[in-house]
């Protein structure tokens, strides 16, 4: 079902559904800072599996978190530059690989690494905050464009997913820029949405992909 979240008490509605759903193991569409997101209960390996069917997709998944104290309960340790760069960005379009803390029990593909991002959206950040790190990938097919409103995705997603949040356009359409930071070294993944020049502001080593 689809919820259009302009409406005050429809948002509280699609909002509560969402966070029902995400509880019970079903897929949920919302939109982020970047562009819109199917997501999932992250320590749900059923649901994981379920939201890569639905896109055509195998590839790991990254995880949304609903604030920065949730990042310590997921990693196997954090560098100060990791921090530094999570203090200046988050919540924002950045998003950091880093290894995984052995005990979590979810299967998000990968090697002991997990991608986290807290995205800069009311909407997710308050779904997130009741449902903990979900698993959330870009809401479309594998192959097609990126969906920039819930019923972009609905017209991709369908049936797999149960609840859609509408929020309207994405403010920024633009993916976030990607960082590596599970070892000594701290490199650029992925460009996107903040520039190296800002990300070098607060960490000066950091390695382009052009280096």
């Amino acid at each position: 079902m689809l919820y259009d979240c302009s409406q005050l008490a429809e948002r509280d509605r699609g909002i509560a559904a969402a966070i029902e759903a995400v509880g019970r193991g079903d897929l949920v569409v919302m939109p982020t800072d970047t562009v819109y997101g199917i997501g999932a209960d992250a320590f749900k390996s059923w649901s994981v599996t379920a939201l890569n069917n639905a896109k055509g997709s195998s590839a790991p998944v990254p995880v949304l978190v609903g604030s920065r104290h949730t990042l310590d309960g997921l990693v196997f340790g954090l560098p100060q530059a990791a921090r530094d760069l999570v203090d200046a960005f988050w919540p924002g379009a950045l998003t950091i690989v880093v290894e995984h803390a052995p005990s979590l029990q979810w299967d998000l593909g990968g090697d002991g690494t997990v991608a986290v991002r807290m995205p800069l959206h009311p909407i997710a950040l308050e779904v997130l905050r009741e449902t903990g790190p979900m698993a959330v990938s870009s809401a479309n097919k594998q192959g097609q464009p990126a969906a920039e409103t819930a019923a972009e995705a609905r017209d991709q997603l369908g049936y797999s997913v149960s609840v859609y949040l509408e929020g309207g356009p994405c403010p920024e359409p633009v993916a976030s820029t990607i960082i590596s930071v599970t070892n000594s070294e701290h490199r650029v993944l992925r460009a996107g949405a903040i520039p190296i020049e800002k990300l070098r502001e607060v960490v000066p080593t950091l390695i382009g992909l052009e280096d």
